[in-house]
């Protein structure tokens, strides 16, 4: 189970643990509040393990540590649950290295992980359970480094459903909605991550798009983080589900609001789905270039 230091991962490492399951939980931080929290909380069954899924060294790391405590009885259940965003902006203004730190945590990291795991899942005929976004099958404004590596993730897992259906391996993807878990709550980080990317803006993208542009997402971006569901329950009851039913759901959806966002989808027209993702989630501004008062000003000028 990966991710446990805070949110789902966490929750789910003490609900498996609860339910008498041999749990390895990894967490970025061996030290970190989480990791303390799940030790105090849980039995002396749940094993913690450092992991940084940019790291091929702390993969292999863990996955050698599984092999010796599952060779002879497999793997029943590999949960891909660890996840990494830290930029809420326009595509043009993500710098490309947050495109490739999503990729790597969000989809290389699980690839590598699941890949890795696989022989042990095979020959228990096991479950994999990976939880991917709503941001990976829809254009959610400012989100294009964070959706484009789930919309990844999303298409591999499904790949892997279909390929691993001889070997009677069951794999599902949980898509939940919003959910209030680890710093993707918490304005100070945002508010720091919208520093460093005003600062790291070269002087042209900065002139045509405007500071207050940037500004303008990040409060309704805060404002938005106010309406997530504290209750985590319906994302580990899925998680759960996907692990232990005897007939898996392929997709799960926790969360309120999901219906009506995948009926839009698949059923209007595009411009009603952006008006409804942009009335939902964020809507920017008009960036600085193309307002008015700036064209008023450039004719003065």
């Amino acid at each position: 189970l990966s991710g446990c230091d805070s949110g789902f991962g966490q929750a789910t490492a003490r609900h498996l643990d609860i339910m008498g399951f041999q749990v390895f939980a990894s967490v970025l931080d061996l030290q970190s509040p989480g990791a303390q929290e799940l030790r105090r909380s849980c039995s002396p069954r749940l094993t913690l393990l450092q992991m940084d899924l940019t790291k091929t060294d702390d993969i292999q790391r863990v996955l050698q540590h599984i092999q010796a405590h599952t060779n002879s009885t497999g793997l029943w259940g590999l949960v891909n649950n660890a996840g990494f965003n830290d930029t809420i902006a326009d595509a043009e203004l993500s710098p490309l290295g947050k495109f490739r730190t999503c990729m790597e945590v969000n989809f290389f990291g699980s690839l590598e992980l699941t890949k890795g795991l696989l022989p042990l899942l095979r020959s228990a005929g096991g479950r994999i359970v990976t939880v991917s976004s709503p941001a990976g099958d829809m254009p959610f404004p400012c989100l294009a480094a964070y959706g484009a590596s789930k919309a990844a993730l999303s298409l591999l897992m499904d790949t892997f459903r279909s390929e691993l259906q001889p070997w009677g391996i069951k794999v599902s993807l949980i898509l939940p909605g919003y959910y209030k878990t680890g710093t993707t709550c918490d304005p100070a980080f945002w508010n720091l991550q919208k520093q460093q990317l005003l600062a790291s803006l070269p002087q042209e993208l900065l002139q045509a798009y405007g500071e207050d542009y940037v500004e303008e997402i990040n409060q309704q971006f805060i404002q938005f983080m106010k309406v997530a569901v504290e209750d985590l329950s319906a994302v580990v009851n899925s998680i759960t589900d996907g692990l232990l039913a005897a007939n898996p759901a392929v997709r799960y959806y926790p969360g309120q609001g999901l219906g009506i966002m995948y009926f839009i989808h698949r059923y209007l027209p595009y411009f009603v789905r952006d008006l409804f993702l942009k009335g939902f989630f964020i809507n920017p501004k008009l960036p600085r270039a193309l307002r008015r008062e700036h064209h008023n000003d450039t004719k003065k000028a």
